[in-house]
């Protein structure tokens, strides 16, 4: 009886192992796959998110070689460094900001009681930019010129200005 009692319970102890590691087993490889999966998944993600980025800044200075290509001279002195040009660019064209009659360059002039301020600044390539601005009830977007002068000063120039219905 004691023998038997000894082998039924070998044999419970078996086969409980041997379930407990098919069951393991196939719970590695289960999430094993689930792991393969969702890693490709973030691959694929990951790949359009920057293919849309690189459609978003197709018209930058940034991503132009040849709006970059045109600051490059063969005179070093009259020669400008487009990565060193955009922040002076955007920060000269914000500094108008402080006009008390608002900043000239959103070719508008103020209709309510608060000026009209650039809020964002993109340089599209060696001669344009496109600028968002505001009153803080009506907004709009501007297309500017701009140059960079012997001197290396920048002039700006409003080639065309719009605003936006306001809504109610």
């Amino acid at each position: 009886m004691k023998k038997s009692l000894f082998l039924y319970l070998t044999i419970l102890a078996v086969l409980t192992t041997l379930f407990t590691y098919m069951f393991l087993s196939k719970e590695v490889k289960f999430q094993e796959e689930r792991y393969k999966r969702t890693t490709t998944k973030l691959r694929d993600s990951i790949d359009l998110v920057t293919t849309k980025l690189a459609d978003a800044n197709y018209f930058s200075l940034e991503n132009n070689d040849n709006a970059q290509n045109y600051f490059d001279s063969s005179n070093d002195s009259k020669s400008v460094k487009y990565q060193e040009l955009i922040p002076i660019v955007t920060e000269k064209l914000l500094d108008y900001n402080s006009n008390p009659k608002g900043n000239p360059y959103t070719g508008q002039d103020q209709i309510g009681k608060n000026k009209f301020i650039i809020n964002k600044v993109k340089i599209l390539n060696h001669r344009w930019i496109i600028a968002d601005y505001s009153d803080g009830e009506i907004w709009g977007e501007v297309l500017l010129k701009y140059f960079v002068n012997e001197d290396k000063t920048i002039a700006f120039e409003v080639n065309q200005s719009l605003l936006y219905q306001k809504h109610n």
